[in-house]
């Protein structure tokens, strides 16, 4: 296979870009497990340990109490680089009001949500100042808060544990003014996720429709357009002995595997770093939720009918400007 490999004369800005998004693939990929390293290191591992686990004690609740966002991190300049890499855009279409709390499902999921990490759990795309008085908690696998050191860094983003009391703890906030931020097809969709892929598991991911009758919050569709262009995946056909297994080890850990490849650093030929193309996230119309403590579950249908049809005329409506075929439409499973 020849090897692209970038020019020797780049300027500092896209090396810095580069830098960032390096920064953030390590992060997810590998930075927890080298943090329990480090803090096990032997002749730390009394000292270490002993601090963080009272640390760990004292703060147990934390993740499931609305988190503890730090927003000096959120603000950081290496989120700003990383936006400029795509680059990425949240794009407004409505008015939110900060006297209510939403559930917004964020459609694809793509191999990394790196659409979703950016728009809010960032400030790099503004959007403190697209959407005035709304805290943004987007939800992650709860396994990943059980790991010394990386969970603090997680929390610091706004970050919850994906569970229940959790998102409840949120929706419950008096006086409104919070967004439960969800990636509705998980991880099971990232098998998914490659360039032109526009299949949603949707079809019978009903929770969180269900968790915000019981709240009463409206339901907010995001389409993020080029969160599946980013990476090319080995094709894992369903039922190929590839998916089973990663469907298995699904089921066992509770995270998908997805085999994904894209560019490296110094080349642009292969390795785990994105490509630069663009990331447009659109966050439509709110979808008024009337609340009810025990919804039926034909109630909880009828208002998912109603949030799949409203996620379509989204993307209907906007596919065009992001270059998306006119003859290309969603597709759900």
């Amino acid at each position: 296979m020849k090897v692209e490999f970038a020019p020797l004369a780049i300027p500092l800005e896209r090396r810095l870009q580069t830098a960032s998004v390096v920064h953030w693939v390590f992060s997810f990929l590998g930075l927890g497990k080298i943090y329990f390293n480090v803090s096990l290191e032997k002749k730390h591992i009394f000292h270490n340990g002993v601090l963080y686990a009272t640390w760990w004690l004292l703060d147990w609740d934390t993740p499931s109490k609305g988190g503890r966002r730090i927003h000096c991190i959120r603000n950081n300049v290496i989120w700003r680089h990383m936006r400029n890499y795509f680059p990425v855009t949240l794009v407004k279409t409505a008015e939110l009001d900060p006297s209510k709390n939403y559930v917004v499902g964020f459609h694809p999921h793509g191999v990394l949500v790196a659409g979703a990490f950016l728009n809010f759990c960032t400030e790099a795309t503004g959007f403190s100042q697209l959407f005035p008085g709304l805290t943004p908690h987007m939800m992650m696998l709860t396994l990943w808060f059980r790991v010394p050191f990386f969970r603090d860094y997680l929390l610091s983003g706004g970050l919850v544990p994906s569970d229940k009391d959790s998102a409840s703890y949120v929706l419950r906030r008096w006086g409104g003014g919070n967004m439960l931020v969800i990636a509705v097809g998980g991880a099971q969709e990232a098998l998914d996720a490659r360039p032109g892929a526009f299949t949603l598991l949707l079809k019978n991911r009903k929770g969180f429709v269900r968790l915000a009758m019981e709240h009463g919050a409206p339901l907010v569709p995001v389409f993020s357009f080029g969160e599946n262009e980013l990476f090319d995946q080995v094709d894992n056909p369903k039922g190929s002995w590839l998916r089973r297994t990663q469907h298995r080890l699904q089921q066992i850990m509770g995270i998908s595997l997805p085999l994904f490849h894209a560019r490296g650093v110094f080349q642009y030929s292969f390795g785990l770093l994105p490509y630069r193309r663009p990331i447009f996230t659109v966050v439509g119309k709110p979808i008024k939720v009337e609340k009810k403590h025990n919804p039926s579950q034909e109630e909880v249908d009828r208002l998912h009918q109603t949030y799949i049809e409203e996620l379509c005329k989204l993307f209907e409506a906007h596919k065009t400007k992001y270059n998306v075929p006119e003859d290309r439409h969603l597709e759900f499973i």
